[in-house]
């Protein structure tokens, strides 16, 4: 469509379609050969391609078309074009694959979750320059005819006069900004300054919060609870869950097992309906937990802690929120002590909502104490105490019983009637040496103390894990913040170690690492720049595009209320890549016409803008419509892809109008300096002459 509206060709058009399938299919073979899956992360990369692979088309055929629309044979437009626009066909792709260049080799987790992503998206990269270089001319100088003006109808010749005009006009404020390059470059130096204090103001985050229609349920009770009144507790929390409109189904799990180390303790799966399916109040998943967990309060005797379940974690855990903060010490009642102590802390911090850990040192064990002088007297040993108990309480295997196809244990137990309360210890009988049979409550009595039902252990030492979920509208980098300043306000003794675990971990180490991705990215461009143009100072007048796409991300996140996350990160890296196209057209024709046709720096940076104003506005909107299907698509899961969506669209937006004029002052500015430089250095050897 862009191609279309601004070429007014249907051959033009065809082109592009062409060559977009061919590099997305070359990208699935290198895929497949990789053994990629399609997956978000992949399909996030497919979908940002469409915008990257379209726009060497467009520089390729929109130069070409110059040619033809002032004459020149398809076949000689296609030559021109061509071997005028190669070069920079090709400090695009590089400069672009050198952007990715830190994703492909970014550290850590995250590091090899985005690995595929980097790769695609290079590869991709990589085959339509190809494309772009070979085909598209070939296409070109096949299916395009020059026609003159007068041979269309109106529509065609009322758009071509409506583009002039646009370029016309941009010339007129080209020459206004031009004279005020004080002005501009103070505007360019707030610009500098607002991208790097918005970084500073903008929430941080991990990884967005997806609705993907599951929601995973930790359910507790108290730690003297019995399975048979952890089970009944669990149905009534079910019944209750089902009531909500927006819940479909769920699973309820009770019972020790990999998940589950007591007894006291249970999981749930809620199936929400479909997004379209449910009221307005329902949209969001986190107004469905917040409500869920309001009606369930009213469930006696037990707890349910809630997470929405995602596709991309990297959780190695089953905890009952969302994050997680780790305490270890060899001393374990210090341990218990010092962490109750924080939670008390954490539960009053705003920033931070259902505060849990998995501290189970609050059950109740049965101790049969036996008084040894009475067993004595009524000749009751201990051997036959331990045996009236393991015959009533344990497993014992009396006989086995064979049949033609099978064989059955036969195990001695008590009825479940019988063993329900500590009455059922008292109510026992023991054998004593005469034959008779002695209560055990005449023998011994039985006592209930505390105990730990579990005690968990990391790196051999006991730990407790502390789980937490930010409270709403606030991110996980205030929540982080929370932890660090109640820790620091209660002095935990020094042998107790913390750390934070999972996701929040990640996010630390993400947070150190964003500075340094986005510096290595623009360090990583400058050299291939200083490369290909063989100059110190061409890299940094087209890097100089830069701070304005990361004020336009920065706004557009803040104006979506949405994190700084990974995602948003990748998206600026990729902005990085995107926006440097316009300065690298502009300063390629610029240095051609320096050269070539001898023009001052200001003539030839004057006729490079508006030579290269249409194709700018071209691949500008090809990637921007490129992204807004990540910006404003639904569907479960999309959330995921959102934030890179809005930095694409945010950043390219203001630097499409911030840079079509910085970028020819920083270059004329940079030139005069030059130029200035070279007529004192040849002042030098005449005043040593003198």
């Amino acid at each position: 469509m862009v191609i279309f509206i601004f070429l007014r060709s249907a051959a033009a058009t065809l082109i592009p379609s062409v060559a977009v399938p061919l590099s997305l299919i070359g990208t699935f073979g290198v895929m497949y050969l990789s053994g990629f899956s399609i997956n978000n992360l992949t399909l996030m990369a497919l979908t940002i391609s469409t915008g990257f692979v379209v726009d060497d088309a467009i520089v390729m055929i929109e130069n070409i078309s110059r040619y033809v629309e002032q004459g020149d044979s398809p076949l000689e437009a296609a030559l021109k074009g061509a071997k005028q626009i190669g070069f920079t066909i090709i400090s695009l792709t590089i400069s672009l694959i050198a952007v990715l260049i830190p994703l492909l080799f970014m550290g850590d987790v995250v590091g090899r979750l985005f690995h595929e992503f980097a790769i695609t998206l290079a590869v991709s990269i990589l085959i339509s320059a190809l494309v772009s270089l070979t085909l598209t001319p070939m296409m070109c100088a096949r299916l395009l005819k020059h026609t003159p003006e007068s041979s269309h109808g109106k529509l065609y010749q009322a758009t071509g006069r409506f583009f002039d005009t646009i370029i016309r006009r941009y010339g007129e404020a080209l020459d206004w900004v031009l004279d005020r390059q004080i002005a501009t470059l103070i505007v360019f130096g707030v610009t500098l300054a607002l991208t790097t204090a918005l970084y500073f103001v903008v929430a941080k985050g991990f990884f967005p919060v997806q609705d993907t229609g599951v929601i995973q349920g930790i359910t507790e009770a108290s730690q003297a609870t019995s399975f048979n009144a952890m089970a009944e507790r669990q149905q009534a929390l079910a019944e209750q869950i089902l009531k909500d409109p927006a819940v479909q189904s769920l699973s309820s799990f009770i019972g020790v097992d990999g998940a589950n180390t007591t007894l006291n303790s249970g999981r749930m799966l809620i199936n929400l309906k479909p997004k379209d399916a449910r009221d307005a109040a329902s949209k969001e998943i986190g107004n469905v937990i917040r409500r869920v967990a309001e009606s369930t309060r009213s469930v006696p005797g037990i707890a349910l802690y809630m997470q929405p379940v995602q596709d991309l974690t990297i959780e190695d855990r089953i905890s009952k929120t969302q994050y997680q903060f780790l305490l270890s010490s060899p001393n374990i009642e210090e341990l218990n002590s010092w962490t109750v102590r924080l939670i008390e802390r954490l539960n009053r911090s705003p920033q931070l909502a259902d505060v849990a850990s998995d501290l189970q040192d609050q059950g109740l064990q049965a101790y049969v104490e036996i008084d040894r002088a009475a067993a004595g007297r009524l000749g009751v040993t201990v051997a036959a105490i331990d045996n009236a108990l393991y015959n009533a309480f344990g497993q014992r295997l009396i006989s086995t019983i064979f049949t033609q196809s099978n064989q059955y244990r036969v195990v001695l137990e008590l009825a479940p009637a019988f063993k329900v309360g500590l009455q059922a210890l008292t109510n026992l009988y023991v054998p004593s040496s005469t034959g008779a049979q002695v209560p055990l409550s005449s023998v011994a009595r039985v006592v209930e103390k505390p105990a730990a039902l579990s005690v968990n252990h990391v790196g051999q030492f006991p730990s407790i894990t502390i789980s937490f979920n930010a409270a709403p509208g606030v991110s996980l980098g205030e929540a982080v913040q929370a932890i660090k300043t109640e820790q620091a306000a209660l002095q935990l003794p020094p042998s107790i170690e913390t750390s934070f675990q999972g996701a929040a971990l990640a996010f630390q180490a993400s947070l150190r690492n964003t500075l340094l991705l986005i510096l290595a990215a623009i360090v990583t461009m400058y050299i291939v720049l200083g490369v290909l143009y063989e100059s110190y100072i061409h890299p940094v007048t087209i890097l100089s595009t830069l701070p304005s796409a990361g004020l336009g991300a920065l706004l557009a996140l803040l104006a979506a209320r949405l994190d700084l996350g990974i995602i948003a990160v990748i998206g600026i890296v990729l902005l990085i890549g995107i926006v440097k196209k316009n300065a690298i057209m502009m300063i390629d024709f610029a240095l051609d016409a320096e050269r070539e046709q001898g023009l001052s720096p200001r003539q030839a940076i004057h006729q490079a803008c508006l030579l290269r104003f249409r194709p700018i506005l071209m691949t500008t909107l090809s990637a921007l419509l490129g992204a807004l299907p990540l910006m404003l698509g639904g569907g479960v899961g999309s959330e995921l892809r959102h934030p890179l969506g809005v930095t694409m669209v945010g950043g390219l937006i203001v630097s499409q109008l911030l840079t079509l004029f910085t970028t020819p002052v920083i270059y004329l500015g940079f030139a005069q300096l030059a130029l200035r430089w070279r007529e004192r250095g040849a002042k030098r050897p005449a005043d040593r002459l003198a």
